[in-house]
C-alpha cells in the first residue's frame, strides 16, 4: 500500500443516486453497493447530472455511529454548491482534513475492495480518529480503464 497522505478539502456538492447499507451487509449476498453501481452505469445517470467534470465519487456519510453501522452510500458527480436537487440526492461532503488512501493498479472492482481493507487495517493499527462526516472515493480518468484503473479513497479525520 502506497503510504497515505494528510490533505485538507474545502467542501463540495454531490449529485447522484444512493443507498443505506453496512458493511456488515455489504459482505453478503444481500449487497446493496454493487447494484447501485450497475445502476449508475445502466441508466447512464452519469449523463443526466449538471457536472462540473466527469468524475465520479463514491461517498459515504450519514453514518449512524462509526464503521461498524448503517451508513448512506451516494454514487454521482460533483456539481456547483448552487444546483438544486431535481430527482437526485444531494451530498454536501464538509471541509475537512482528510487522509487520502492511492490503491495499486488493477480491476476496479478488486483494487477498491483491497483498498478499503488496507485503510481498516491502517487506522486500526495507527489509532487514527476518524470523523465519520463524510469519506469518498474518486474515480477520475485514472479509470478510464477499469481493468487496470486507480482509484483514491480520502477518509475525514479528526484534527
Amino acid at each position: 500500500m502506497i503510504k497515505p497522505i494528510v490533505q485538507k478539502k474545502e467542501a463540495f456538492k454531490v449529485m447522484g443516486i444512493s443507498v443505506e447499507t453496512s458493511n456488515e451487509n455489504e459482505m453478503t449476498a444481500q449487497a446493496k453497493i454493487p447494484s447501485l453501481w450497475d445502476r449508475f452505469y445502466q441508466e447512464e445517470i452519469y449523463k443526466q447530472i449538471p457536472a462540473l467534470n466527469h468524475t465520479v465519487y463514491g461517498v459515504y456519510s450519514d453514518y449512524t455511529t462509526d464503521v461498524n453501522d448503517a451508513y448512506q452510500m451516494t454514487i454521482g458527480l460533483e456539481v456547483d454548491k448552487d444546483t438544486q436537487a431535481n430527482k437526485w440526492v444531494t451530498k454536501t461532503i464538509p471541509a475537512s482534513q482528510y487522509l487520502v488512501f492511492t490503491s495499486k493498479k488493477g480491476p476496479i472492482a478488486q483494487i477498491v475492495v483491497e483498498l478499503w481493507q488496507e485503510i481498516w487495517n491502517y487506522c486500526k493499527e495507527n489509532n487514527i480518529k476518524r470523523s465519520y462526516t463524510g469519506d469518498f472515493e474518486v474515480y477520475d480518468e485514472r479509470c478510464a480503464d477499469p481493468g487496470n484503473a486507480q482509484v483514491e479513497v480520502y477518509i475525514a479525520i479528526q484534527e
